[in-house]
C-alpha cells in the first residue's frame, strides 16, 4: 500500500508541474508585453519545473537523490524570480513599453522624480 500511495503523490506531483509548466508556455505565447511574460515564464515556470524535480527525486528512493532534487528546487526558487526581475527592469531601462492596459508604471515615476531633484 505504501508504493501506491508514493506513486500517487509522485504522479499528482508530475500532473501539477506539468500544467503549470503548460501555463507559463502558454503565457508566454499569449500575454501583451515582455513585462508580463517574463512574470509568467517565472513564476509558473519556477512552480511547474520544481513540481516536476520534486516528484523525480521523490520516485527515486534514495536519499542523495532526493537531496541534490531538493537542492536545486531550492537554487531555481531562489534565482528565476530575482533573474526575471533584473530582465524586466533592464527592458524597462532600454524602453521596451509596457501594453496599454498597464494602469501604473512605478519605475517611470521613480526615474521623473530623480530627474527633477537634479
Amino acid at each position: 500500500m505504501p508504493d501506491l500511495l508514493l506513486a500517487l503523490v509522485v504522479a499528482i506531483m508530475l500532473i501539477g508541474g506539468g500544467v503549470f509548466t503548460f501555463l507559463a508556455a502558454l503565457g508566454i505565447v499569449r500575454l501583451p508585453d515582455v513585462y508580463t511574460r517574463m512574470h509568467a515564464a517565472s513564476k509558473a515556470g519556477t512552480v511547474g519545473s520544481g513540481l516536476m524535480l520534486l516528484a523525480a527525486g521523490i520516485h527515486s528512493l534514495d536519499a542523495a537523490i532526493f537531496t541534490r532534487a531538493l537542492a536545486g528546487f531550492v537554487f531555481f526558487v531562489l534565482t528565476a524570480p530575482v533573474a526575471a526581475h533584473l530582465v524586466a527592469k533592464a527592458a524597462h531601462a532600454a524602453g521596451y513599453r509596457l501594453t496599454r492596459l498597464t494602469v501604473m508604471d512605478d519605475m517611470r515615476e521613480l526615474r521623473e522624480r530623480a530627474a527633477k531633484k537634479r
